[in-house]
């Protein structure tokens, strides 16, 4: 696809191809022309990642009462009520259109398999079996590939919102595709770009996980909402190379033990139910062991010995899981794993309503990019794939009718950008230098165990390579370009540079907004834990608010 194959002027923009993405687009109305634009190509995303499943309350003994019990029970106290009734009441319809639709569920016999996950009170998990995610992204590719009115633009990156001066509504982006940033006008865009695990040290989520939507939403003015949660997975394969491969929590329920480098099993010492404590307090126990016992606790490791498990129970129950090892060099019959907590998903997010619009009119956010009110302080397991489709679905709701999409003005220069290639080097060492640290410190200071020296430190820090990088003349470049004014490069693998370049941007202030929401809640609360208050506060169950990196607390 060449640049010219890309119209200036789309009914709606979509960015981000995960299961959020996918589904809006399908879900749009099919008489809109729509621009799907990812990264990178449309199967790479956290949701294609996703093990676990999709939850809903389709069971006959099961009801979304129960659901929606549950999801309040988990989120700590700071769920929306309204929006997590809505979840799971519309819940069971959606997973029908997604079996409409050819996602192929496990079935007994003729009956949907469901299973059992922690803090569920039923059996109400759909799952392909254990990469569900990759199941549901590929049916949803699929389907968006077949429509004539969905453009897919791939490895593209979206820099920025484009806001009407004069009201401030949201007309389109700016965008780099092949070499040059051009603007595209939109009568709306849709933010579905996920999380940002990839601004910790130890994570999850795929490299594409860098914050974009949240941090492109922030610079435009959008209220932002509890930045500071993050989930943490507590047993993550850590092994240099590696991709961060989640190792079930059924692992241990069957009998496995967490030991150190001495081969002792030390989760006892943080609580006496060991690796078999909560998620929080497991993570939190290897993460508190590792800062007293590792040269280099932001990539150090604790061991998953499988061996206590009869090998014959391992080959039934974690197929997937020994492949996947084997792949990596790990033979769990006969060596332990190498594991350590990781960020897993992010509670916070854009501010969006039911019907996913923010406080930007024309902009809209979706499934993890978004702040709903689903999750609280702590998402339920299987909430988050159900989020990204019954949120999606709404988008078939779109009314853009009022919104008369002007005709793109005409380019008013297309500017070289000249980069003398001597000092070139310079600028891509000092931006992949502040790409390397960021995670380390983040991770250290705001990642399972927070505490307000660190945190604050961790600030400092983090303003001062923002300061670096304003002053490298990339970014002085960049950062003064007006709409309707094109670049073209002359610099060697742009499209790398440019991507290192604006992930770099966005991760800087994805940091600063965790750190500085963390640093604001004083109490801990589901996936916000701070060592110098570690119990929850009845006074702080209010939500944290952001916008123009102004912080207060909700009203309610």
């Amino acid at each position: 696809m060449s640049q010219t194959d890309i119209p200036r002027k789309f009914d709606v923009l979509v960015v981000g191809a995960g299961a959020a993405g996918l589904y809006t687009a399908l879900c749009l109305p099919e008489d809109l022309q729509v621009g799907l634009i990812t990264k990178e190509t449309v199967s790479l995303s956290a949701s294609d990642w996703a093990q676990g499943g999709i939850a809903a309350a389709v069971a006959p003994e099961d009801s979304p009462a129960l659901h929606i019990e549950d999801t309040l029970q988990a989120g700590a106290g700071l769920c929306d009520r309204a929006a997590v009734e809505f979840l799971a009441q519309e819940a069971p319809k959606c997973i029908q259109s997604l079996v409409n639709l050819g996602v192929a569920f496990d079935r007994h016999d003729q009956v949907l398999a469901l299973t059992l996950e922690a803090a569920h009170s039923r059996h109400r998990v759909l799952h392909a079996a254990d990469t569900t995610g990759r199941e549901v992204t590929t049916t949803l590719t699929a389907q968006v590939l077949r429509r004539q009115n969905i453009q897919v633009i791939q490895q593209a990156l979206a820099l920025n919102l484009w806001l009407e001066p004069k009201t401030g509504r949201c007309q389109g982006i700016s965008l780099f595709y092949q070499g040059e940033i051009s603007w595209i006008r939109a009568g709306a865009v849709i933010l579905a770009t996920g999380g940002g695990g990839q601004v910790f040290a130890q994570t999850t989520n795929p490299a594409v996980s860098t914050g974009d939507g949240v941090a492109i939403a922030a610079r435009a003015g959008a209220i932002l909402r509890d930045l500071e949660f993050v989930q943490f997975h507590p047993t993550a394969l850590t092994k240099s190379g590696a991709d961060h491969f989640l190792i079930s929590e059924a692992v241990r329920g069957e009998g496995a033990h967490l030991v150190d480098n001495e081969g002792r099993r030390f989760a006892f010492d943080y609580h006496p139910s060991g690796e078999l404590a909560p998620r929080d307090v497991v993570s939190r126990a290897i993460f508190s062991h590792l800062q007293h016992t590792a040269i280099d606790p932001a990539t150090a490791h604790v061991w998953l010995d499988m061996r206590p498990i009869p090998p014959e129970k391992i080959r039934h129950r974690f197929p997937n899981i020994i492949k996947v090892c084997q792949h990596w060099g790990i033979d769990v019959f006969n060596e332990p794993i190498p594991v350590a907590p990781a960020a897993h998903y992010w509670m916070g997010g854009i501010v969006a309503d039911l019907m996913n619009r923010t406080n930007i009119p024309g902009l809209y956010a979706v499934g993890e990019t978004a702040s709903t009110g689903v999750h609280g302080a702590n998402r339920l397991a299987s909430n988050s794939l159900l989020e990204c489709i019954v949120f999606g679905a709404q988008m078939a709701n779109i009314d853009l009718a009022d919104v008369p999409i002007a005709e793109p003005e005409p380019m008013l220069s297309l500017r070289q950008l000249n980069v003398d290639i001597d000092e070139w080097p310079t600028q891509q060492a000092q931006l992949a230098a502040i790409r390397k640290k960021l995670p380390r410190l983040v991770w250290q200071s705001a990642g399972i165990c927070r505490e307000q020296s660190s945190l604050e430190a961790a600030i400092a820090t983090v303003e001062s390579w923002q300061a670096d990088f304003a002053a490298l003349p990339l970014s002085q470049f960049l950062l003064t370009l007006q709409p309707n004014e094109a670049v073209r490069f002359n610099i060697p693998d742009v499209e790398r540079q440019l991507r290192l370049w604006a992930e770099t941007r966005n991760l800087l202030d994805v940091a600063y907004l965790i750190l500085k929401s963390a640093a604001f809640r004083t109490e801990s609360r589901g996936g916000h834990y701070r060592i110098d208050y570690p119990l929850p506060d009845p006074n702080w169950q209010v939500h944290t608010l952001v916008q123009k990196c102004q912080w207060q607390k909700s009203v309610n």
